[in-house]
């Protein structure tokens, strides 16, 4: 009994020296944990960046502006004489099929009525104009029947050539004075037979004038629609025909230098799905100076393009509409390129990062055109190479890289 005793005590012994051996190595394992931590947070990690591959394909050259439709030959008709021009029917869009159509009728003004005392002193006048008729035909009968006298005394020689043509001057004086005075009166008695036509209730004896269409087309605008009185001039109506357009775009007056006649465009967000086609046909000679929404002065010059889709294509398309227009001064069917996002100034040239084992290796690029969202390249890069996009401060020249998907 007392040997059982005895080995049971010393196991009991043992167990706890057991049990604070592993006790004392607790600290050292969490301390070399905690150690594994902090180097595994200070290790250096691939920077994850976004990449495209450098491919082959169509690129443009582009001067993308906004542009305004207008109608090539717009023609503004006016009244051609003065009168009460009657209400014109027509509106804004009705079409315009003959050149005969009557657009408008003007007509004679009506004469202006007179008064007792108006009546009067035009009474007066005509008396005073026939009396000076009965005058200036007494004076000429007088001096035609001296020249008669003066021709047969000068036939028999007992008058001078002086005294002959002082009596010529005489009569042709009378008769220019005969026929003055004939006039003053017909011009009197004209005033009083237009007060008897007021009186009466009678017009003008002249007919209407009508204006008609200078061209097959529409009606764009109505300047003067209710009757009123107008003088020759004024400005009636605009007509044209919407199917025969061309684009203005105004431009920096340096692409403008680049931009040739026969140049092709493409012109979008005009109201339709897909984009119409057209072709330069002038870069205006004279420039402009513009001020832009940021305060800036800019030259710029007009470039007018004739749209070449059929009308059939572009119904909705009127004058004076807004459109973007691209103007495609260069085109490559294949050529390398690459996204404008990687490429950035390094010293006086180009570069980019190239991913290369997972690193980014810079490169000297030569670069071309560009389209805007990318670039010609024309040295540096190859085709399938990976570059990073917008690489910024964060990427050095052997930085371990990881690309992502966005």
């Amino acid at each position: 009994m007392n040997q059982n005793t005895t080995d049971s005590a010393e196991r009991v012994k043992t167990k706890p020296k057991k049990r604070a051996t592993y006790r004392r190595w607790i600290p050292y394992a969490g301390g070399l944990l905690l150690v594994a931590l902090i180097a595994a947070g200070f290790w250096p990690h691939p920077t994850p960046v976004e990449t495209a591959r450098v491919s082959t394909g169509i690129l443009r050259a582009t001067v993308n502006e906004e542009g305004k439709t207008r109608i090539k030959n717009r023609f503004v008709v006016s009244a051609p004489v003065t009168g009460l021009l009657r209400r014109i029917p027509l509106k804004s869009g009705d079409p315009i099929n003959d050149k005969s159509m009557v657009l408008a009728v003007i007509d004679p003004l009506p004469p202006s009525m007179l008064d007792v005392r108006s009546r009067s002193l035009a009474e007066a006048r005509r008396d005073t104009a026939a009396a000076t008729l009965d005058k200036a035909r007494a004076a000429h009968k007088f001096a035609t029947s001296e020249l008669r006298r003066f021709d047969k005394l000068f036939a028999e020689k007992t008058l001078s050539p002086q005294e002959l043509e002082g009596a010529q001057w005489r009569e042709t004086s009378a008769a220019k004075e005969e026929i003055a005075a004939q006039s003053a009166l017909r011009q009197v008695e004209a005033e009083l037979a237009e007060f008897a036509t007021e009186a009466t209730g009678g017009t003008s004896n002249r007919p209407p004038a009508e204006v008609k269409a200078p061209i097959c087309g529409q009606v764009l605008r109505v300047l003067q629609e209710s009757a009123r009185v107008v003088t020759a001039g004024t400005p009636l109506m605009e007509v044209g025909d919407p199917r025969d357009l061309e684009v203005v775009v105004e431009v920096l007056s340096r692409d403008g230098a680049a931009i040739t006649p026969g140049t092709r465009v493409e012109l979008d967000q005009w109201g339709g799905g897909e984009p119409l086609a057209a072709k330069v046909r002038l870069v205006e000679p004279a420039a402009f100076t513009k001020v832009s929404a940021l305060g800036v002065e800019e030259q710029r010059v007009n470039v007018v393009a004739d749209i070449t889709t059929p009308p059939e294509q572009r119904r909705t398309l009127g004058d004076s509409f807004r459109v973007e227009a691209r103007i495609i001064v260069w085109e490559s069917e294949k050529t390398l390129k690459v996204p404008s996002g990687a490429l950035f100034r390094h010293g006086a040239d180009w570069a980019a990062f190239v991913m290369e084992n997972g690193s980014a290796k810079l490169r000297s690029v030569k670069i071309g055109r560009s389209s805007g969202n990318e670039m010609q390249v024309e040295s540096g890069l190859k085709e399938g190479e990976e570059v990073v996009l917008y690489p910024g401060e964060r990427v050095k020249d052997g930085q371990r890289i990881k690309p992502v998907k966005i």
